[in-house]
């Protein structure tokens, strides 16, 4: 059995030996029945007698279960945990090497590399978390969300995660939240994890899915109705007779993309799926403690009788009227059936022909969704058909590879000309090396992938690519058509002996009849005592740098500060702080800050990277400009759009800003995580009480904050915008700041804040 480690059983028995009194404490405090996402959120209160309940007003403690941490985001995590002054973390913590492999050749050689590559970030993250008691997925080991899928999740629990994607969890019934490595730290260090109390929105799902249709279009169909920040502040809790109808594997495929709707995270009710999920991962024992307590584990009768009384906002969804979905280019809610893409690429003048298809990453790479996928290969193998484009599979984790091996899926999406990559998540983050575009790069080309995000740039550096999102096996019908203009539910395909015919896509198999591979072990389970593990960070290394505190505020207003930049239209993490080739100084904060804001957008011009600097009047790129600034001792500020810091959970585009000297941030509107990120870093994120006050906001311009001593919650903050002619202009900005939030903007950052407490200082 594929299963390494496991979330200890004393503690899952620990989280459900409370819900009996948490529960009807709940029901009593608020008068009524409670949804699964309330009765989780009560069992997880610090001290239910102080907390507050009112959704999308209250901020209040919670008690997470542990930490999970991707490879990218937990170097600066861990740094920050080393500042600290703590020899072990307060509650289970895991790292998971997947972020750092560049797809280029196959699984094995680009593996190899990265090995190579990246020796000297492997050996921190593997010292560092044997010595503060943290445990140790390798690479290759997979992807961080299958993996915690296969062996730690379960249901009624809460975990908190360095990556946006946590919340594929929530298929098995646990309210995982993707944060920024500040929140995490925060829970390592054994305090509680400060949250506004969340939303409510209930997709009440009916019917079953029928012929092509998949788990992934569910999440698609969600996204189109909700947008990119319809989720913002929200939990999305999934419930009905087609809630019962899918798989585990199914329901954290639609969770984990639940980032992309903004949400805090998506989770469904444990039920018969559930059960089958954790026994076939040899977790018996979880599974027998979870049915004890079934009746916790799910909504109260009520809500599911009247969900509209319980929920801010109901969605009905019928699986059985649910057909392929495909989304993009440029933004996960852009929706449409799959029988239009032809018509819309046309209208668009967007390639019809497909340069690449990809299958895989922690959305969609089960052994469920590789059994659909090879089926759909063994139909057009034997009906002598291949790939027209380059096609790439990626396994979700080890143990999913080696099964999915064993069971001859892998050979025949390499009989249609499949190569599978490394279990890591490779070019969803633009881990991606395209010999195939080299030369034309620039150029418009279109892509499909059943990943989650389809921001320019995200999958291989090039603005030019258009990421369309879709299915596992839409992909795959897409792969052997060749062109995006294909609906396999009624179209043909020419094979090699000139004959028309038609692609079938079989049943999904859940889970493997033989059970999962017990593939090699790439777990390291921290020592009992870690003090004399040696954890080192050369002063000269460019991958790795250690960090020094920001400085406090000091008690003065912001007095005519200019502006680094305005950002139009998307103003996403990836534009403050893309991946791709930077990923590899994720653990130094000076040399990352070389990529800051590099791919926004210039509103004065319309342009990308360049703009000018305030302090000389030259034209520049944004990071050259903030490291101009940094070395002048110009503090600044920056001007977002809508919904600015949507996308990945990475704190680098939180303190990139703060460390080149950034005091405030603009915008009309913040993504949740993004918004944290600032404010955990001493930055204030502040909107506009007037939206529309951005546009007079000019090149050149200098801002004023003022009556910061008197910085308090719910209390708008004046500010002046100070114009080139002289003249000045008064505006209030709007702030979500909490009495302890605006703690760590005086102690210059919640870290700082952290560290007093723990060592006294």
């Amino acid at each position: 059995m594929a299963v390494f480690a496991n979330t200890p059983i004393e503690l899952i028995n620990s989280v459900y030996e409370t819900l009996d009194e948490r529960t009807a404490w709940g029901r009593e405090h608020l008068g009524r029945a409670l949804t699964l996402t309330e009765k989780i959120l009560i069992n997880h209160l610090d001290d239910p007698s102080t907390a507050g309940t009112e959704r999308g007003v209250s901020y209040t403690d919670l008690r997470p279960d542990r930490v999970a941490m991707q490879d990218a985001t937990a170097q600066m995590a861990w740094l920050q945990f080393m500042t600290a002054g703590l020899a072990r973390t307060a509650v289970p913590t895991t790292t998971h090497c997947d972020h750092l492999i560049q797809a280029r050749v196959d699984g094995k050689t680009d593996l190899a590399a990265a090995v190579d590559t990246n020796k000297e970030v492997y050996d921190f993250l593997e010292t560092v978390s044997a010595k503060y008691g943290g445990g140790f997925w390798a690479p290759g080991s997979g992807i961080i969300h299958q993996v915690v899928l296969e062996n730690y999740a379960f249901p009624g629990g809460m975990m908190l995660g360095t990556d946006s994607h946590t919340p594929n969890a929530g298929g098995l019934g646990m309210i995982a939240v993707g944060v920024g490595g500040a929140d995490a730290v925060d829970v390592m260090t054994g305090f509680p994890w400060n949250v506004r109390w969340p939303k409510a929105i209930g997709v009440h799902l009916t019917g079953e899915l029928t012929g092509w249709a998949a788990p992934k279009d569910v999440i698609l169909k969600v996204a189109e109705i909700l947008t990119v920040k319809g989720g913002t502040g929200a939990i999305v809790e999934y419930f009905g007779p087609g809630a019962e109808s899918m798989s585990a594997t199914g329901k954290a495929t639609i969770c984990n993309m639940g980032a992309e709707i903004g949400a805090t995270t998506s989770l469904f009710a444990y039920d018969d799926a559930t059960s089958r999920y954790l026994k076939a991962t040899g977790r018996e024992d979880v599974d027998d403690a979870a049915r004890a307590v079934a009746h916790h584990l799910r909504a109260d009768p009520e809500v599911y009788a009247n969900p509209g009384d319980y929920f801010d906002q109901v969605i009905e969804i019928d699986l059985s009227t649910l057909e392929p979905l495909i989304n993009g280019p440029h933004t996960p809610d852009l929706a449409r059936p799959l029988s239009q893409l032809g018509a819309d690429a046309k209208l668009n003048g967007w390639p019809l022909e497909i340069s690449a298809a990809l299958v895989g990453s922690c959305t969609n790479s089960s052994y469920e969704d590789i059994s659909r996928a090879a089926s759909i290969a063994r139909d057009a193998a034997a009906k002598g058909l291949k790939a027209k484009v380059p096609f790439m599979v990626t396994p979700g984790s080890e143990a999913t590879m080696r099964t999915i091996q064993r069971d001859g899926f892998l050979e025949e999406l390499e009989k249609i000309g499949g190569i599978v990559l490394a279990n890591a998540c490779g070019p969803c983050i633009g881990q991606w090396k395209r010999d195939d575009r080299e030369g034309v790069e620039g150029t418009m080309n279109t892509v499909v992938t059943s990943y989650n995000r389809n921001f320019p740039k995200r999958n291989d550096g090039d603005a030019a690519t258009l990421a369309f999102v879709t299915s596992p096996e839409t992909v795959v019908a897409l792969a052997l058509a060749g062109t995006v203009d294909f609906d396999p539910k009624t179209d043909t395909l020419t094979n090699e002996a000139g004959e028309e015919v038609m692609l079938h896509v079989g049943d999904a198999i859940e889970l493997p009849p033989g059970g999962f591979e017990d593939g090699d072990s790439m777990f390291l389970a921290p020592p009992e005592d870690g003090s004399d593990v040696e954890v080192t960070v050369s002063p000269t290394s460019d991958r790795l740098q250690l960090l020094s505190p920001f400085p406090a505020w000091d008690g003065d207003d912001y007095i005519e500060l200019p502006v680094l930049g305005k950002g139009m239209g998307k103003v996403t993490t990836d534009h403050i702080s893309m991946a791709g080739p930077w990923l590899k100084y994720r653990g130094h904060l000076e040399n990352i800050s070389g990529n800051l804001y590099l791919g926004v957008v210039n509103a004065y011009t319309g342009e990308s990277e360049l703009a000018v600097d305030p302090s000389d009047g030259t034209t520049k790129s944004y990071p050259d400009i903030a490291k101009s600034l940094h070395e002048k001792g110009i503090n600044w500020v920056f001007i977002g759009d809508e919904n600015v810091g949507e996308g990945s959970s990475r704190e680098h585009a939180a303190m990139e800003p703060r460390f080149r000297g950034c005091h405030a941030v603009f915008a009309k509107s913040f993504a949740r995580i993004h918004e944290t990120n600032l404010k955990k870093q001493g930055v204030l994120a502040l909107t506009f009480a007037e939206p529309s006050f951005w546009d007079q906001i000019d090149e050149g311009d200098t801002i004023s904050i003022t009556g910061l001593s008197g910085l308090a919650p719910n209390t708008p903050v004046a500010c002046v915008l100070h114009k080139t002619d002289g003249s000045s202009v008064e505006f209030s900005a709007n702030h979500t700041l909490s009495p302890e939030q605006i703690e760590w903007f005086h102690a210059g950052s919640a870290l700082n804040l952290i560290r007093q407490q723990t060592m006294g200082s």
